[in-house]
Formats: C-alpha cells, sequence, structure tokens
C-alpha cells in the first residue's frame, strides 16, 4: 500500500502543467519569425518556392507536437515524484506489482495515433514535395563531380561548367556574400533559374554519390552514378542564394560550392545567350551515362570538364 496523496500538491502540479503549456502556447506566438519558421532558412517577404512553407509547417508541427508530448510527459513525471514519495510517518513498504489496465492499453494506444498521425503529414506532404509528374516550364540537368558542377540548361541547348578550387579558403573575403553571408560568389559556378516559373532538375553524378542542395529551398537530393534522380520546384523569390553538396565525397568536399540566381525571365534569357556568345552550346554529357538513358545525346565541347 501507499499513502494518498494530499489534494493541495495534486492540484499545484497541474496548475504549473497547465502553466507551462499556457507560456509555451504563448511564447510561440509571440516568438520572431526566425522561431516560427523552426530556425528554417527564410525569408520575411515571400517564401522562395512554392514547397518551402510545407516544409516549415511539417518540420514546426512536428516540433510544436513533440513540446506538447513533452510538457505532459515531464508533468506527469514531477507528479509521481511528488504525489507517491515517501514519507516521514509511514514504514510500510509499497506494492511492487500492480496492474492497472486501461492505463497500460493508454499506454500503447496513444504513441501508435501519435506515429500515425505524424505517417499522415509526413506522407502528405512528402508525396506533394517528390510528384515528378508535374508540368514544366524548363528542364535543367544538374551534374555533380568531384569536386565541382556541371549544368546543362537543356531548353536553351547551353551550359555552364564548374571548375574546381583548389583553395576555397583563400577566395573567402569580407566582401563576397552569399545569401547574406561570407562566400566565393565570383570564384563559383552559378545555376541561374527564371523566377515564377516551374523547374525539373534532372540529378546525375559522374563519379561518387553527391548530394544537391540549396538550404533556401529546404530541400536536397542525392546523386548516384548511373542512375537520374528528379525533383520539380516552383521558384517564388527572386535573390541569390547558396547550394553545396550535402554528401561527404571526398577530400575536397568542402569546396563542392555554387550560387543560386533566381532573376526575372529576362535577366535569365540574357545570362543564356551570355552563355551561347561564349561558345557554351550544345549538352555536357555524363561520362558513361547520357540524359534519362538516351542512347543517342547530344553533345558538346569538353572545355573546362573536369
Amino acid at each position: 500500500m501507499h499513502s494518498q496523496p494530499p489534494s493541495r500538491t495534486r492540484r499545484t502540479i497541474l496548475r504549473a502543467t497547465a502553466l507551462a503549456v499556457a507560456v509555451a502556447a504563448v511564447a510561440s506566438g509571440c516568438a520572431s519569425d526566425t522561431v516560427q519558421r523552426g530556425f528554417l532558412p527564410g525569408y520575411e517577404d515571400g517564401e522562395v518556392t512554392n514547397q518551402t512553407a510545407r516544409i516549415t509547417s511539417l518540420w514546426t508541427g512536428s516540433w510544436i507536437a513533440a513540446l506538447i508530448v513533452g510538457i505532459i510527459t515531464w508533468g506527469l513525471m514531477l507528479w509521481c515524484v511528488a504525489a507517491y514519495r515517501k514519507r516521514k510517518d509511514d514504514h510500510r513498504l509499497p506494492v511492487q506489482t500492480r496492474y492497472h489496465l486501461p492505463l497500460e492499453i493508454m499506454y500503447t494506444a496513444v504513441p501508435i495515433v501519435m506515429v500515425l498521425v505524424l505517417f499522415y503529414y509526413t506522407d502528405r506532404d512528402m508525396s506533394a514535395i517528390q510528384d515528378t509528374d508535374r508540368e514544366a516550364d524548363l528542364t535543367i540537368q544538374v551534374i555533380g563531380k568531384q569536386w565541382s558542377w556541371d549544368f546543362n540548361y537543356v531548353d536553351d541547348d547551353v551550359y555552364e561548367s564548374g571548375q574546381h578550387l583548389a583553395n576555397v579558403g583563400d577566395t573567402m573575403t569580407e566582401d563576397a556574400t552569399i545569401d547574406g553571408a561570407p562566400g566565393t560568389a565570383a570564384a563559383l559556378p552559378t545555376l541561374y533559374l527564371p523566377v515564377g516559373e516551374t523547374v525539373r532538375f534532372e540529378l546525375q553524378s559522374r563519379d561518387v554519390i553527391h548530394s544537391f542542395w540549396i538550404p533556401a529551398f529546404l530541400y536536397k537530393q542525392d546523386m548516384i552514378p548511373h542512375r537520374t534522380n528528379e525533383f520539380v520546384v516552383t521558384t517564388e523569390r527572386e535573390g541569390v542564394y547558396a547550394g553545396k553538396c550535402a554528401e561527404l565525397c571526398g577530400e575536397h568536399h568542402s569546396g563542392m560550392l555554387f550560387n543560386v540566381e533566381v532573376v526575372d525571365r529576362a535577366e535569365y534569357d540574357a545570362q543564356m545567350e551570355a552563355l551561347r556568345e561564349k561558345g557554351q552550346e550544345g549538352q555536357i554529357p555524363v561520362e558513361g551515362f547520357s540524359r534519362l538513358q538516351d542512347p543517342n545525346p547530344v553533345t558538346a565541347s569538353t572545355e573546362g570538364e573536369h
């Protein structure tokens, strides 16, 4: 047997738990835009792509649910500590075995429901994000290589070839910034995207596994040799963003960086024409693996290819 807790202690614990939940709710409503995004990259003047709001909602919703579960769990733990503590006038050994079937069913059912709810929202959002059946306004083939990037602008039949930077740190200067952070904007390859248009990315690797990551897009996808991965996204905000490889791919992985410039259609067309004037017409092939298994790929000069 165990002694009964005084009602005052029980009420105090319940009030403290309710107060903690209320404080968390108020704090979330009054938090800054950065906190409300769950510290994910983002901007107050608009979403970067048509998927960033969905990803942010899934991320913050998961953390809010976890916080609520944590508060309830911590509250129950503290209540048990206070209510069932040993008292000075109680010298009896508590009952060591006791069953409470409804409580045990709840302990099993509630976690299952929580997992199923999280699975539902995750599957719903990931299915929408990874839907490659949508029509795209243009297609860009991205080729990862040790340790830089090639970009084939398929519809415009031009390309950009990145060069491996042996000493990335030497190019890091205070006045060279990408997305507000120190970068190497002048030395890195730049991927141009037209704002307000839907882009289909075809991701391939020339050597080892890489990962195509634009942090501001809140999405990344692996690039696996002899395989084409795709995703479709619509840009919504003009700006300059950082891109990088998110897979440890060798000695100079840290230097596998690139720029992303989302510009209006006129600027995009001008950049395509600039590539054409530099003689970068055609498509850079993936060595031993052509675009989408095309047996007769369109090739280009291998100038600058590594």
